[in-house]
Formats: C-alpha cells, sequence, structure tokens
C-alpha cells in the first residue's frame, strides 16, 4: 500500500496517493458557485495537476451543483461543459488529466422528481453525491435516503461535519450512516477555513471512523490556498486511510 509518510512529505497537499480520485469538486467553468470562466478552471487544475506547486491530483469527479430556482444544471448541460472543458485542456497541452462529471444533488423539492426519472449522474456506479441544507435537514430526510436506496443508487452525503444543527447532537451522526448513508469529509474542513466548530466535528468523526470518503471540493483559489495550511502530523495520520479508500471510486 502507498505510504505518505516520507520525511518530506509535510502537509495535506504532498500526501496524496497516485491513484486519489477528487470525488467532489466545482471545476466547470461558469455552470454554478465554482469557476467563473475558462481561465479560472485551467488555473485550478494547473495548480492541482502540473505546477511546481502540484498536489498530484490527476483524476476528477467534477460535481457541479443541482439545486432547484439555483443551479437548474441537468446532465445535457454537464456533459457540454465537461466537453469544452477537456477539449480545451487538451488544445493547451494538459493530457495528463481525467476528468469525468457527476453533480452534487440537492435533496429539495425537486430531487423525488430527479430520482423517479432515474436520469442521474453518479460518482461512480451506484454511488450518489448529496447534500441538504446548512439550515435544517429535510424533514423526511430518512425516507429519501431510503427511496434513494430503493432507486438502486448509494447515497454519499457531502461534508457532514458542516451542517450545523448536528454538532450538539452527535448521535445523529450515527443514524444516517444506520440509514445507509456514506460521507464524505471536505478536506478543508481540517484547516480552520470553516470554523474551529467544523474542525472539531470533522476530527470526531474521522476519529470515529465514520467517513467513507474524502473530497476538496475546490471552487476557487482560496479553497487551495488553505489545503496547503493542513500540516498537522496526527490529523493527516487520521486522514490518510480514506484518502486510500478514493481509490475505490476511481
Amino acid at each position: 500500500m502507498f505510504s505518505i509518510f516520507k520525511k518530506d512529505k509535510t502537509s495535506l497537499t504532498t500526501v496524496f496517493p497516485e491513484n486519489f480520485v477528487d470525488i467532489h469538486s466545482h471545476l466547470l467553468p461558469g455552470i454554478d458557485d465554482g469557476a467563473k470562466n475558462m481561465e479560472e478552471s485551467v488555473a485550478l487544475i494547473k495548480r492541482m495537476v502540473t505546477t511546481p506547486r502540484s498536489y498530484g491530483i490527476k483524476n476528477f469527479v467534477t460535481t457541479p451543483h443541482i439545486m432547484e430556482a439555483i443551479w437548474d444544471n441537468n446532465p445535457t448541460i454537464i456533459q457540454s461543459k465537461l466537453n469544452e472543458l477537456t477539449a480545451h485542456l487538451k488544445s493547451i497541452g494538459i493530457t495528463d488529466v481525467h476528468i469525468r462529471a457527476a453533480a452534487e444533488y440537492m435533496l429539495d423539492g425537486n430531487f423525488n422528481v430527479l430520482l423517479k426519472n432515474k436520469n442521474l449522474l453518479t460518482v461512480k456506479d451506484r454511488f450518489l453525491l448529496i447534500e441538504i441544507s446548512y439550515f435544517n435537514a429535510p424533514l423526511n430526510l430518512y425516507e429519501i435516503l431510503f427511496n434513494i436506496q430503493i432507486e438502486g443508487y448509494i447515497p454519499i452525503l457531502a461534508h457532514p461535519e458542516r451542517y450545523g444543527f448536528y454538532h450538539q447532537n452527535f448521535n445523529e451522526y450515527q443514524k444516517l450512516k444506520d440509514a445507509g448513508c456514506l460521507f464524505q469529509l471536505n478536506l478543508l474542513s481540517l484547516s480552520n477555513y470553516y470554523g474551529k466548530y467544523v474542525n472539531n466535528i470533522a476530527l470526531q468523526l474521522l476519529k470515529e471512523n465514520m467517513y467513507d470518503f474524502v473530497a476538496t471540493d475546490t471552487h476557487h483559489e482560496r479553497h487551495l490556498d488553505f489545503l496547503e495550511k493542513i500540516t498537522d502530523k496526527k490529523t493527516l495520520k487520521l486522514v490518510s486511510p480514506i484518502l486510500e479508500k478514493n481509490a475505490l471510486l476511481l
């Protein structure tokens, strides 16, 4: 197994395994709150792939938001943007990166319609990336999770550590796991980017071995700046097994 613990590896951005796949990012240009244009898309990808500050990440599943009345994306729109991006990367000589597209689905009023139509973009095979509002969970959350699985999908909940309404009731996380929901850690949560409370919950979930996958959730350069600040050796040791597990979704 690939080991991250070498003397010259002192920050998160230097410890990604060669077969790591970033399963949650917002790299497609002008499609959501991520990269605003092709120039920004290329800059983010270059920084993670080819520059002297490269993180060595060459495999991406980029996941634009699908959110009712805010980001009305669909598979056709997303695939078209992906085709534009990959063609442009090839035209400028960036050929050592592999990008495919899925989506980050908000569990809102329109999600059940999308689920019934079964026209969903998955991270891989049956693995479906979902999110919920930062203000509160849907009242029928467990019914939705059940329906997702009945339709043959496996739900991966993006950044569970960021849902503040669970912070005072940690047992709710176990209920979600028991309901068949997998967890994806935002690596940024291991810094102070989202604040100390999110950081504390992320570390607690790590210690309890409750995360299944990790991702950068990159939207812009500032996110990448903060990834470079994650240098705590104990934290790197905790997250290293999850970095390895991402290869399952390559």
